[in-house]
């Protein structure tokens, strides 16, 4: 049997693997994903689980049961492209014959002193429930600080701020404002509900070294309690070990088919792969429907015929009532994009988003 590798059972991969069922698999092939945990954590939501507002198993999906899908369990430790396998830590190597890289992102800490040391995370699912023990611990009135003002820092401290009505929490940016990557009138709103929940934004802040208990802007000491690092990502090591091109945000560059030009028996998927939008679920799932339309291409003898790719938008939540959205070039704000939200986590939760 040829084995059709996926490398990660996230957004992008899972894509992959349903688009792929959904058609035609050759008698002599079957998919193996290749995941360190038995189900899906949807990461989207992981800011709602360090803050207390949801369980870990309210985040978890079973990956889908079929016969042509096997599974391996594993951390995985290093991939050799010439060789054509996957190493893993306390396992057997995998052999592939067609590969998909799918492993997600880490945080990127900007060479700051004791950052790594010194803050929690969101970007796994362990680091999550270690974030979640971390804020717990916290007494009342205790500081919490948000290092980073985008997407991921705003829902976190959000999210906080209405499980912990006892907490100060303060948002941390280098940049002007919060979500300055959206339009200022969406920024606005935004830095206008912090202002009604008593949530601190800072900006103009630049972090030159994190301690046990203090950050340090610059020469300026902030006490803290406890800091969630929401202040940018990076594909994970495996990925930044290979020896292959990468952009300047260490992602990998691909052929039109979203295939290593120099390996072309290999995708990659998700926050690892240079495409022309923002890491995220959306975005991996859009190229995850593209890479399996192309490999059933490929499976049939025809020529792939990949087109650009589109998204729908980008949703944010403060707390459980309100959110933010921004669709094209028109900004939401309030109880709909909230509601909006919530039921593509309902479709995720079924492999339908």
């Amino acid at each position: 049997m040829k084995n059709f590798v996926v490398l990660g059972g996230g957004y992008g991969g899972l894509t992959i693997i349903k688009e792929l069922l959904e058609g035609k698999i050759p008698a002599d092939t079957q998919i193996v994903l290749v995941d360190r945990s038995p189900f899906q954590g949807l990461k989207t939501e992981y800011y709602a689980l360090a803050a207390g507002t949801v369980s870990d198993y309210d985040l978890r999906i079973q990956f889908p049961v079929h016969e042509k899908v096997t599974y391996r369990y594993g951390e995985v430790t290093a991939i050799d492209l010439e060789q054509r396998q996957i190493e893993f830590e306390g396992q057997d190597p995998l052999e592939y014959d067609k590969l998909v890289i799918g492993l997600g992102c880490t945080d990127r800490f900007h060479n700051t002193p004791g950052a790594e040391e010194f803050s929690c995370t969101i970007q796994s699912f362990s680091k999550t429930r270690e974030t979640y023990l971390r804020l717990s611990e916290v007494k009342a009135y205790g500081q919490v600080h948000i290092v980073g003002g985008g997407l991921s820092g705003v829902e976190m401290a959000a999210e906080l701020r209405e499980s912990r009505p006892d907490l100060n929490i303060s948002i941390l940016d280098r940049g002007e404002r919060v979500l300055s990557a959206f339009p200022q009138r969406l920024s606005a709103y935004v830095h206008e509900w912090f202002g009604e929940h008593q949530v601190e934004t800072r900006g103009h802040i630049a972090i030159s070294r994190l301690e046990a208990d203090g950050i340090y802007n610059r020469d300026e000491e902030i006490l803290t309690d406890a800091v969630v690092w929401t202040a940018g990502i990076q594909p994970v090591k495996v990925v930044q070990d290979l020896d292959v091109t990468k952009d300047p945000q260490g992602r990998v560059v691909l052929n039109e088919y979203y295939q290593i030009p120099e390996y072309t028996d290999v995708y990659v998927v998700g926050d690892c792969a240079s495409v022309p939008y923002a890491p995220s679920g959306q975005a991996a799932e859009v190229q995850g429907e593209q890479i399996a339309h192309i490999q059933h291409a490929l499976w049939k003898g025809e020529k792939p015929n990949p087109h650009p790719l589109k998204l729908r938008g980008t949703l944010g939540a403060l707390g459980k009532k309100a959110g933010f959205g921004l669709m094209g070039k028109t900004s939401m704000m309030g109880r709909v994009p909230r509601i909006l939200k919530s039921g593509v986590l309902w479709m995720s939760k079924r492999h339908l988003g």
